[in-house]
This record gives C-alpha cells, structure tokens and sequence, in this order.
C-alpha cells in the first residue's frame, strides 16, 4: 500500500511560483503513474496531471497547460508540480495519487493533500 506524501504548498501572491512534491514512504514510486488532483471549496475534484512511472509521457488539463508542468526524479522517489503563474483560482487543496501502472484516470492512492492559497 502506497503512502503518499505532499510538500510544498503555501500561501502566494497572484503570478507567483510553488512547487509541489511528492514521495512515498517506501521509495516505490518509480513503478507507477503520478497524478495529481485539486479541489477547491464548492467546486469539484479535478485532474491537473499525470505523469507515467518512466516520466516520459504526462497529460494536462486544459486549466493548467502551459502554467504547471508535471515531473519526476526517480532516483530521489520524488514527483513534482511546479506551478507557475499561479491565480486566485487556483487556490485549494493539492493531492498527489497513484493511478497503477500508466495514466488512467482510476486513483488507488491519495495523499493528504497540502493547500495552496493564492492571494494578494
């Protein structure tokens, strides 16, 4: 069973930067696709990313593209969310799961999430 942990959230001014990571507590995160999910107060869960075990393939939402971008280090077991441009609506609480052996949208695992707030 996978234990998902999230870092890096915060509180930051509009267009500012955060960079999100995500590791698990036995160093297996290497095997399986990344995903990352969001949700704000009142508004529905939604998929930002994904990235597969390898790294070499990653998916956006249309919210997103162009300002976050997906990545890992497998050597460190570590899958990061570096978000850029950040808006007021983007503010809400960032999970970090498991979707198995590739990018499918079906979560084994979440995280605890960590909030990000974007705010003057």
């Amino acid at each position: 069973q996978l234990q998902l942990v999230e870092s890096g959230g915060g509180l930051v001014q509009p267009g500012g930067s955060l960079r999100l990571s995500c590791v698990d507590s036995e160093f297996t995160l290497e095997y399986y696709a990344i995903g990352w999910f969001r949700q704000a107060p009142g508004k529905e869960r939604e998929e930002l990313a994904c990235i597969s075990p390898s790294g070499g393939r990653a998916n956006y939402a249309d919210s997103v593209k162009g300002r976050f971008t997906i990545s890992r280090d497998n050597a460190k077991g570590t899958v990061y969310l570096q978000m850029d441009s950040l808006k007021p609506d983007d503010t809400a609480i960032y999970y970090c799961t498991s979707e198995g052996s590739y990018c499918s949208g079906y979560v084994y695992y979440w995280g605890q999430g960590t909030q990000v707030t974007v705010s003057s």
